[in-house]
């Protein structure tokens, strides 16, 4: 399963929002020392049930993750 997501940084909370054929994702770190990444990641898996297996843009705003089927 893959998703686009666009990813808002250093907000006061964590939420995910579906969009049409996106997610808007909100985290509470700062791009810094992977913190956001790594939140990202733990946000994803507790949502969807599934293992991130990949991100592309991982340096990016604007990611497509893949997640276990």
């Amino acid at each position: 399963m893959k998703i686009n997501a666009a990813i808002k940084t250093n907000q006061s909370e964590q939420r995910i929002i579906k969009e049409a054929d996106s997610y808007k994702i909100f985290l509470k770190n700062e791009p810094k020392n992977n913190k956001a990444n790594e939140e990202l990641i733990k946000l994803l898996e507790n949502y969807f049930n599934k293992k991130v297996i990949k991100i592309v843009g991982f340096k990016s705003h604007k990611k497509t993750i893949e997640l276990s089927d």
